[in-house]
């Protein structure tokens, strides 16, 4: 797979990533970057996608972000790692459904690294692990290139999620690797990206 990827091992504020995103967009329509894998995290941000409804703000002193992609309101902290793509589809299956399969399929082949057995679903998208969430998705598409990403709630504090209702869910409905009980002992972005780049290679 032609793609670049990118680690950042500072936390990156959201504003200047949706800024990277977006330019790297019209840079793989013009034909002048490779697609893009890119493993960060981001400070305390609350975010809001086009489905988005101010009833899933529970503390009115918040700031939500509006964005372009998919979905509801949810959040972003230290600890929760995301992972950002920008892929040409023009040059792949022209799939949004499957693309966001190899997403899933990704997931929840890294939660299996710790013994966490989880799931995807059809009505409330993003992976789950019984009936907790622990990772969201949002894509959005432009002219075939698919871009925003994924998150996945690795050490991150679940309390924040108290200020809103993620995705349109209860708050008590989240969880994370870390509240699953389980150790955080190997190299979280080495994983990632050889589980994001095997599975991609088939798009």
């Amino acid at each position: 797979m032609n793609v670049e990827i990118k680690i950042s091992s500072r936390k990156i504020p959201y504003k200047l990533s949706l800024k990277y995103l977006e330019k790297r967009v019209n840079d793989v329509k013009l034909g002048k970057k490779k697609d893009l894998i890119w493993l960060l995290e981001h400070p305390l941000i609350f975010t809001g996608g086009i489905r988005s409804n101010d009833i899933d703000i529970l503390d009115k002193n918040i700031k939500v972000i509006k964005t372009k992609r998919g979905g509801k309101i949810t959040l972003h902290n230290p600890g929760q790692k995301i992972i950002y793509f920008v892929v040409n589809l023009n040059k792949r299956k022209k799939d949004i459904r499957k693309f966001v399969s190899y997403i899933e399929n990704s997931i929840i082949e890294f939660l299996r690294l710790f013994n966490i057995e989880s799931k995807s679903d059809r009505k409330n998208i993003g992976i789950w692990v019984k009936d907790k969430k622990i990772a969201a998705i949002g894509i959005r598409v432009s002219r075939w290139i698919a871009y925003h990403g994924c998150s996945i709630n690795i050490s991150n504090n679940l309390r924040d999620y108290k200020k809103i209702n993620p995705c349109g869910l209860k708050n008590d409905k989240i969880t994370s690797i870390k509240n699953e009980n389980k150790d955080i002992n190997i190299d979280i972005n080495k994983a990632l990206k050889k589980i994001f780049l095997k599975n991609f290679s088939e798009i």
